[in-house]
């Protein structure tokens, strides 16, 4: 049996991440790895404690994306700033291309590399992070 990249493996922990999402409207999950080593993960959700989109439905802003929602990334840099993690040097790996206002999180976080799969609705994130010299890949021909 062939082992697998650690990117690979990341990516596959990200698209399992992301099976735990509860809105509906898109399943996504993130993994942040600094020295080779996960250090943080993340899925789309509700806040904690207040009722996700499984229960009672998306809340689609005027862009059609849900407002319930806290995306995975953001999510993942909220773990890892609550429990005392730092970020800085590491890199993102998340099923699709962050938003604009999770390029800023990964920005200021420290976060030095993004790697995703799929091309979020809107690709303001990925020239955000791109004008500050965040390394960013999308992997498309990832092995199954």
């Amino acid at each position: 049996m062939e082992r697998i990249s650690r990117e690979e493996l990341f990516l596959s922990i990200a698209e399992l991440m992301s099976r735990r999402a509860t809105c509906e409207r898109a399943r996504i999950g993130a993994v942040i790895a600094k020295e080779n080593r996960i250090v943080s993960t993340g899925y789309n959700g509700s806040p904690s404690g207040l009722p996700h989109c499984t229960e009672v439905g998306c809340e689609p802003d005027s862009d059609g994306g849900c407002i319930r929602t806290v995306h995975a990334e953001a999510n993942a840099i909220a773990f890892a700033a609550r429990n005392g993690i730092p970020l800085e040097g590491g890199v993102l790996y998340c099923t699709y291309s962050p938003c604009l206002n999770c390029a800023r999180l990964i920005i200021n976080s420290g976060i030095k590399e993004v790697v995703y799969e799929k091309v979020y609705r809107v690709e303001a994130g990925i020239k955000e992070l791109t004008n500050a010299e965040i390394v960013v890949t999308r992997v498309t021909d990832r092995k199954e």
